[in-house]
C-alpha cells in the first residue's frame, strides 16, 4: 500500500534521455566493431577502462534524467533531481514558484534557500503548469505555508 498523494515525472526529458542513451550505444557500438582488429588491439587496458568509465558516466546521467520525479507524501515532499535527491518536510516549505519564463518549479524552504524541482519543467508545457498547481494545493493542505518574501504557494 502506498501513501503517495501526488507524483509527477517529465515525459519529454525521459524520452529524450532514453533516445540519446540508445543512440550512444548504437553509434559507439558500430564505431568500435567497424574498427580494424589491429586498431582495437592498439588500445591499452587503461584506455579501454577510461572509455568505459566515460561512457558509463554519460549513461548514468542519462538514466538519472529519465527518472526525475517529485512525489508528495502526507508528511513530506520527495524530489529526485539528476545528481541529488531531497526530502523536505511540509513545514519546511515556505513557497513553490513556477512563473512564466522559469525553466522549472522552484521550492523555497523556511530559511529562504531555493531548490529547483527539475521534474516539473517548462518544456512539458500545460502539463507542467497543471502539476505545479496541483502540487501547490497539496502543499497548502499539508502545512506548507507562504513566507513574506515568497507568497506564491
Amino acid at each position: 500500500m502506498t501513501d503517495r498523494l501526488f507524483t509527477f515525472h517529465p515525459r519529454i526529458v525521459a524520452l529524450m534521455a532514453g533516445l540519446m542513451g540508445l543512440s550512444l550505444i548504437a553509434v559507439f557500438g558500430v564505431i568500435w566493431f567497424r574498427l580494424p582488429g589491429d586498431a582495437r588491439e592498439s588500445f591499452s587496458w587503461f584506455q579501454r577502462l577510461t572509455l568505459l568509465a566515460f561512457f558509463g558516466a554519460i549513461m548514468w546521467i542519462l538514466y538519472r534524467m529519465t527518472t526525475l520525479r517529485v512525489t508528495a507524501y502526507p508528511d513530506r515532499l520527495r524530489v529526485r533531481n539528476v545528481f541529488k535527491s531531497y526530502t523536505v518536510p511540509w513545514g519546511d516549505i515556505s513557497a513553490l514558484r513556477f512563473r512564466s519564463g522559469d525553466a522549472w518549479l522552484q521550492l523555497f524552504d523556511a530559511d529562504g534557500n531555493r531548490l529547483g524541482i527539475l521534474a516539473v519543467q517548462a518544456a512539458e508545457g500545460s502539463r507542467a503548469s497543471r502539476a505545479a498547481k496541483e502540487l501547490a494545493a497539496v502543499a497548502r493542505e499539508h502545512g506548507a505555508g507562504p513566507a513574506t518574501r515568497h507568497p506564491e504557494i
